[in-house]
């Protein structure tokens, strides 16, 4: 019997590791489909939640949040890039320039993830859509332009979205979920809950997430 699992997803649109969570978490469920289906849920976190929406170069950003220099930047891509293969991710660290203020982004797939809204998986398209936008070509996911595009291509409603953007809509909602996952102890992403008792944190390897929906299908 194939038994249907909800997972909820905390990250960033600006975290490679989240990426790369998802896409292993998608391998291994897609090794698992005889047992279990998943509900995934994508909530919201902010790596740099005061970052202006001009963004900030992003050596100059880690080098003042992690003081690191271009030599541990340019390692750390390479293991984020082998990752990535691996998973089926392919980042283009040339086109990403700067770090940027996501939280409109937030606002936007906390709407698409509405029982109203949603189109069975839409939540999860446009997620993938922001990442490539970001993490292949460089785009700008504080940019209304960028997100309105990106909502259309998806195929959710602009005008609706548009509305959105141009109002404080699900903002509180937005930063009531947040609050809710860091009173919760998670301070890094991405962090993926399975069936509300089951956490992984990091974005490991498909054989972990396989594990972890093992012992989720036998509790």
């Amino acid at each position: 019997m194939v038994k249907t699992l909800t997972i909820d997803f905390v990250s960033d649109v600006s975290c490679p590791w989240c990426v790369i969570g998802l896409y292993s978490l998608e391998q291994a469920l897609s090794g698992m489909t005889d047992q279990v289906t998943a509900d995934i849920r994508f909530q919201p976190f902010e790596l740099n939640p005061k970052m202006p929406p001009e963004g900030q170069d992003i050596v100059e950003h880690l080098t003042q949040k992690y003081g690191s220099n271009l030599a541990q930047l340019t390692a750390a891509q390479k293991v984020l890039s082998e990752r990535g293969a691996a998973a089926g991710f392919r980042f283009q660290w040339q086109s990403r320039q700067r770090i940027y203020n996501t939280f409109d982004a937030h606002r936007l797939l906390h709407w698409a993830g509405l029982p109203a809204t949603e189109t069975p998986g839409l939540q999860r398209v446009l997620k993938k859509a922001l990442f490539e936008a970001y993490f292949v070509r460089g785009e700008n996911p504080s940019s209304h332009e960028t997100l309105l595009r990106l909502v259309a291509a998806t195929g959710l409603d602009a005008s609706r979205a548009r509305a959105i953007l141009e109002s404080d809509e699900y903002a509180s909602e937005v930063r009531r979920v947040e609050a809710y996952y860091v009173d919760a102890g998670i301070h890094s992403v991405p962090a993926v809950i399975i069936d509300s008792q089951h956490l992984v944190s990091g974005g490991q390897p498909a054989e972990v997430f396989r594990q972890a929906l093992t012992q989720a299908l036998s509790g």
